[in-house]
């Protein structure tokens, strides 16, 4: 893949078919925002911490209506039968269990599936948001993610280096690379992504894993 669109793009679809219908997903910003695209007629219940259940693809500017936004303040569109609450109430569904799969990005994942999503040290603190309530409320969390950061370094790493957005609690890393579950305490293998190799996959990975395949 050449163009940064067309990684990011890869990455949500497949992440998009780790779901399944009737799941109720939360999608965080930036390559999760994507998924809507790729869910291929599967019945998925898109909730934001905004206050919605029920949300679409992104809004084009014919169909933007300001009081209809994502976590990330973007607007979107509703499917049939949308509705509309308190972000109280959203955060009492993630809180009380009832979220079935949140998908976000990382800054870091260690090999026992620690999440690092908010903070590089140093610089602009981006913002937990509702991550740590959803990692930890959610019945499966994917992480949906570039393989390397902007200066080519691992996200998968033995440890993370940076601030914690919560312990133990990733199930399933995409990334443009590779698909990789977190069982016992360990990264492993499950996918190589088209053209992929394992070599490949061995070089841009930090942290150590087993595989599957």
């Amino acid at each position: 893949m050449s163009r940064v669109s067309d990684v990011k793009e890869l990455i949500a679809g497949r992440a998009a078919a780790e779901l399944r219908d009737g799941d109720v997903v939360n999608l965080g910003i930036g390559i999760p925002t994507l998924i809507p695209s790729f869910l291929n007629g599967r019945r998925v219940h898109l909730h934001s911490e905004s206050g919605l259940l029920g949300v679409g693809p992104p809004a084009s500017p014919e169909e933007t209506d300001l009081n209809l936004v994502d976590a990330g303040r973007q607007p979107v569109t509703v499917t049939p039968g949308a509705s509309s609450f308190s972000s109280v109430d959203a955060f009492a569904m993630i809180r009380g269990g009832h979220i079935d799969v949140t998908v976000l990005g990382a800054l870091q994942v260690s090999r026992r599936g620690d999440l690092a999503s908010w903070m590089v040290p140093g610089r602009d603190v981006l913002g937990v948001g509702g991550a740590m309530d959803l990692v930890v409320g959610a019945k499966k969390v994917i992480v949906a993610t570039t393989h390397r950061d902007s200066s080519g370094r691992s996200k998968l790493v033995p440890e993370c280096t940076y601030p914690l957005t919560a312990e133990n609690e990733v199930d399933v890393i995409v990334t443009e690379l590779a698909v990789f579950d977190v069982q016992d305490g360990e990264l492993v293998l499950r996918e190589l992504q088209p053209g992929v190799t394992k070599d490949e996959v061995a070089a841009a990975t930090d942290a150590p894993f087993t595989s599957a395949i």
